[in-house]
């Protein structure tokens, strides 16, 4: 193939950010999560630790000297708008889920993607305690450490595996009365998608604005493995916005994501 086939940018994004997660996580565990240095941001924007500092600045480090024409987003990193001007964007959380961190526990991840023109394209999403890596490129599948990934094919709502926090339940959201649901949560949004692209659970539901940060890398993993992925009134999501937030997200398989917009509605 010609050197400016696109299909080998993308493999070539894909191998980085992959890599780039599992160094994130070497450099993350050298920290330790309930000693770590930890401060709150303002605004009640949450905790923020030494750790979260340390793999933002490598990453940055790292991805933008490899890639000094793509934009840059990040939870940790001042925002600017010269990243809208930019084809293709990292969009990088450095630690997601750092309430978990701080408390020692294993459910928080390093997620990583690239939005061409407004489409997340690669991504990578890294647990390393758990020694998990959920990936995916477009148009050539979710992998989870290599494994391919698949969707659950569940169509009823009524008993559907949910990965939602408490709020989502009010019943201010569920004109038809609030679904009969089994209920579960984990901190980290990035997991939550990932666990759905899994087929461990049917779905995920926040309907509470999104930074985007937190939901690009799984988005594609989910849309990879057979997903619909969409904004809590069934849009479609779209990521590096000039306020980079997405109006909550609703991911599942085809037939469930349907129902459970007409059970919105």
């Amino acid at each position: 193939m010609p050197d400016n086939d696109p299909d080998i940018d993308l493999a070539a994004d894909f191998a980085l950010l992959t890599d780039a997660a599992k160094d994130a996580g070497k450099l993350a565990l050298t920290f330790s999560g309930p000693r770590a240095e930890r401060w709150d941001k303002p605004d009640d924007q949450g905790p923020v630790t030494e750790a979260d500092l340390a793999v933002d600045a490598m990453l940055r480090d790292r991805l933008l000297n490899a890639r000094p024409d793509y934009g840059w987003l990040s939870e940790e990193t001042p925002d600017t708008d010269n990243r809208l001007g930019k084809k293709r964007c990292f969009i990088i959380d450095p630690i997601d889920g750092t309430r978990s961190f701080i408390e020692g526990s294993e459910t928080w991840a390093h997620s990583l993607a690239i939005a061409e023109e407004g489409e997340i394209v690669a991504a990578a999403v890294y647990l390393p305690v758990k020694g998990k890596l959920y990936a995916a490129a477009l148009g050539r599948g979710a992998h989870l450490n290599d494994r391919p990934l698949r969707v659950s094919g569940r169509e009823d709502l009524d008993g559907a595996r949910v990965l939602a926090a408490k709020p989502n339940y009010d019943a201010r959201h569920w004109p038809r009365g609030v679904p009969n649901v089994s209920r579960h949560y984990r901190p980290s949004l990035a997991y939550r998608l990932s666990l759905v692209a899994e087929g461990r659970y049917d779905a995920m539901l926040t309907f509470r604005d999104s930074w985007e940060w937190d939901i690009a890398a799984g988005e594609l993993i989910l849309r990879e493995a057979g997903a619909i992925t969409s904004t809590r009134t069934g849009a479609a999501l779209r990521f590096n916005n000039p306020e980079p937030l997405v109006d909550g997200v609703i991911a599942a398989g085809p037939a469930l994501h349907g129902r459970i917009l007409d059970a919105l509605r």
